[in-house]
């Protein structure tokens, strides 16, 4: 008898650990069909469409990164509620698809950690909720310390600004150096054909 109360006890914590460490894991999961149906809803609709009823965010764009295959949504801000479920515009920066300097962020364990595989020459799609699509090419990477460096936000063209914390492989944070990379949008050259 004490045997199986025991075994019973075992079972039961072991179910409640496997629980407690899945639920980290099904919560992403759900949040990213959340975040997606929002993000199509946000494109049919033309408005912004929370993802949860309490969400303090929304998604604003979508970011495609070609060469690594990656597609993200992007979210309204980057506050950390935010960016614990996507990359998060910056809503200091140039709104979406419009002139200036766009700066999105990212946790370098996770979304952006693609970003160390990034290389100038790279593509970068970002789709704006309009559902207008703007493409950039990688023109310069740095690695800058946050505590000083500044970014100049008043640029002529469309200039998208990628930022993570660095180095990626660090197991403590808190560190004030940050992976850039800028991209600026291509513009499509047209060629005119005479027949005569």
């Amino acid at each position: 008898m004490i045997r199986r109360v025991i075994a019973s006890l075992i079972l039961g914590v072991g179910l409640c650990l496997l629980v407690s460490g899945s639920w980290i894991q099904i919560k992403t999961v759900v949040a990213q069909e959340l975040l997606e149906q929002s993000w199509q809803q946000t494109l049919e609709h033309g408005s912004r469409v929370q993802p949860w009823p309490w969400a303090d965010h929304w998604p604003v764009a979508q970011l495609k990164l070609p060469k690594t295959e990656s597609e993200f949504i992007v979210l309204s801000g980057d506050s950390g509620s935010a960016l614990a479920f996507a990359p998060g515009w910056n809503t200091k920066s140039a709104k979406l698809g419009d002139k200036g300097v766009m700066m999105i962020s990212a946790h370098r364990d996770t979304y952006f950690k693609i970003l160390n595989d990034t290389a100038i020459g790279d593509q970068i799609s970002v789709v704006t909720d309009q559902g207008e699509t703007v493409n950039y090419q990688v023109k310069t990477i740095e690695v800058v310390d946050s505590t000083v460096a500044t970014m100049k936000t008043e640029q002529p063209g469309q200039i998208l600004v990628l930022v993570t914390c660095y180095p990626f492989d660090v197991v403590v944070t808190g560190d004030s150096l940050r992976y850039v990379v800028i991209a600026e949008a291509v513009t499509k050259k047209s060629c005119v054909f005479l027949f005569m």
